[in-house]
């Protein structure tokens, strides 16, 4: 391949993007299909792309293909090749580019100018030190089609087990893999997530301390991908990312987090770090002017809209702890006051108004939304609420007393829902004052959240979520009793669920998931101790939801089950 014939390639590098002072790595951009063949030698090895290959976004006539290089010159030149066919005897582009320290020597290439509905393979390549990858997989979107399948999955926390769940993803049948953020966590050593099997199974994370600069979460995302399970997610299938809170630190809004202490430093600069690299390691298309939420119109029967409901606007969570005064009384009033105000937001007037936007303009079958945390409403009742708190880190017999007190409530709500005329007020009064169970979520948003049901009205809507490391399937209800759509929300790919707060066995946690749909109104079904991804078919009149789960995260030979199915409908 001569030199000459290289300059032929059309490879623009983009120009940096920018939005709100964050900085994102540029990719590199391809449009032609112009190739030149060449045969890679049988002794090259892949010992230098030691962190795999992956591709992200797909759309009907582009997607992006990254790697990156393990060396220590100031920069190097990788080939590359695209092609229809895993041999490589159909290569329809090709080219070099060159990556340097400025971005970890990572290289994402935007491929232009596609055809629709085609397989791709690809990999990369370097001459001078005799190294090729192996060889990915992706796909672009049909321009129009009846049935699609998503595998969905969030919370890959490195120290809490083996990614067995990418590595189900990866062998599954589903088109593509949307991940809907906790990529990465940010805790040093014997933090979150580390527990008995974490040093035998070698997943201590690195580095060993909190990251909080850019060479730090470098570090961190090049451990996540030096394991092999997620690579080889990564190389079977393409992936459509958003970000949630850990791949910054632990409860993010928009100027702070929980896991932010005034001694870490400058957090506009952490999270301009934190940015930086997750745009290196999970790159984005870069026509994105609004840094992270845009849209997929997949085969006009999906328009998949990607949100960010932690970093662009967020307003400060609250918190019930500054409601409670020092004899234990909660102020009703004041905080009714403060989660009823009108101006406090998750999305910011920007994000949200695309998204009214998105939804009302789209002519595709189905409008979903995928994003981070719940929106379904759920409202517990306040001495449920209290009693749960008390067993978090809690003594054996905070845990026994929970215990007691959910099941009176069940019993109660039950004796309601069939009209029982023995029910004393005060009965009533325990099961019907109710506080939402996660201000984390969008219940401590409702206002925003209402302004957003009122304008979904006459679309099949359905949201995505993850976070709370569990799987929930929700009604979408407004404040009038109508159905907007159905949620489905994704268990975790290793980070621990409510077993691990409760501290209950699995006999008790099955207790606990009937008494949550009982008590829970909107609720349709919760598997609180599993991990695992959720797949969603879609078809022209309906959705077919699966929850799947592994049964271990400790032991590279797992297996695999389908716990719920849901069709719905419209």
């Amino acid at each position: 391949m001569s030199q000459n014939s290289l300059s032929r390639r059309r490879f623009l590098v983009n120009s940096i993007l920018t939005t709100g002072g964050l900085l994102l790595a540029p990719n590199f951009i391809s449009c032609d299909d112009n190739s030149i063949f060449f045969s890679i030698p049988e002794d090259y090895t892949p010992d230098n792309f030691a962190h795999g290959v992956a591709s992200f976004d797909p759309t009907h006539d582009q997607v992006i293909i990254w790697t990156r290089y393990n060396t220590n010159k100031p920069e190097v030149k990788i080939y590359w090749q695209v092609a229809y066919d895993s041999q490589f005897t159909a290569i329809f582009r090709s080219g070099e580019v060159i990556t340097d320290n400025t971005r970890d020597y990572t290289l994402a290439i935007e491929l232009q100018n596609l055809e629709a509905d085609k397989k791709i393979y690809y990999r990369f390549f370097n001459q001078e030190d005799r190294s090729v990858s192996v060889v990915g997989e992706t796909i672009t979107l049909p321009i129009a089609t009846d049935n699609i399948k998503l595998a969905v999955c969030s919370c890959s926390n490195y120290p809490a087990g083996l990614f067995n769940v990418y590595k189900a993803m990866a062998n599954s049948d589903a088109d593509i893999i949307v991940h809907l953020g906790d990529y990465i966590y940010e805790y040093g050593q014997d933090q979150y997530g580390t527990n008995e099997n974490t040093v035998a199974l070698g997943r201590e994370h690195l580095p060993t301390n909190e990251i909080i600069t850019l060479t730090e979460y470098r570090t961190r995302y090049k451990q996540y991908r030096s394991d092999k399970n997620l690579q080889l997610a990564h190389q079977k299938k393409p992936f459509i990312c958003v970000w949630d809170d850990h791949e910054i630190a632990n409860d993010t809004y928009k100027d702070g987090a929980e896991n932010h202490q005034p001694n870490e430093g400058s957090f506009e600069a952490r999270k301009a770090d934190a940015i930086k690299a997750y745009s290196e390691f999970l790159p984005l298309r870069s026509n994105d002017t609004s840094l992270i939420y845009r849209s997929f119109n997949i085969g006009n029967l999906v328009n998949l809209i990607m949100l960010d409901t932690r970093v662009v606007a967020r307003d400060k969570q609250l918190d019930y702890a500054n409601y409670i005064d020092g004899t234990g009384n909660f102020n009703s009033a004041s905080f009714q006051t403060d989660w009823l105000d009108s101006t406090r937001t998750l999305l910011g007037t920007t994000q949200r108004n695309w998204l009214i936007s998105q939804v009302t303009s789209s002519s595709a079958h189905w409008q979903v939304l995928g994003q981070q945390v719940l929106m379904g409403k759920m409202f517990i009742p306040a001495e449920m609420l209290l009693s749960l708190g008390a067993v978090v880190g809690g003594s054996p017999a905070a845990l026994q007393q929970f215990q007691q007190t959910l099941t009176e409530l069940v019993t109660i709500k039950l004796r309601y829902q069939n009209g029982d005329p023995t029910l004393t007020s005060t009965e009533i009064e325990r099961i019907t004052t109710v506080l939402p169970y996660n201000l984390d979520a969008w219940d401590g948003y409702p206002v925003e959240r209402e302004i957003l049901y009122n304008s979904f009205a006459g679309k099949k809507v359905v949201c995505l979520a993850g976070d709370t490391h569990n799987a929930w399937y929700n009604n979408l209800v407004d404040n009038s009793a109508n159905e907007i759509g159905k949620e489905f929300a994704t268990s975790s790919v290793t980070s621990p669920g409510l077993e691990y707060y409760l501290g209950i066995n699995a006999t008790s946690i099955t207790g606990f998931e009937n008494a949550m749909q009982i008590l829970i109104n909107d609720l349709n079904y919760v598997n609180a101790s599993d991990r695992g991804y959720l797949t969603l078919t879609f078809t022209t009149n309906n959705v077919e939801s699966k929850w799947n789960f592994v049964n271990t995260v400790f032991d590279e030979n797992f297996s695999e089950n389908t716990e719920r199915i849901e069709s719905y409908s419209i």
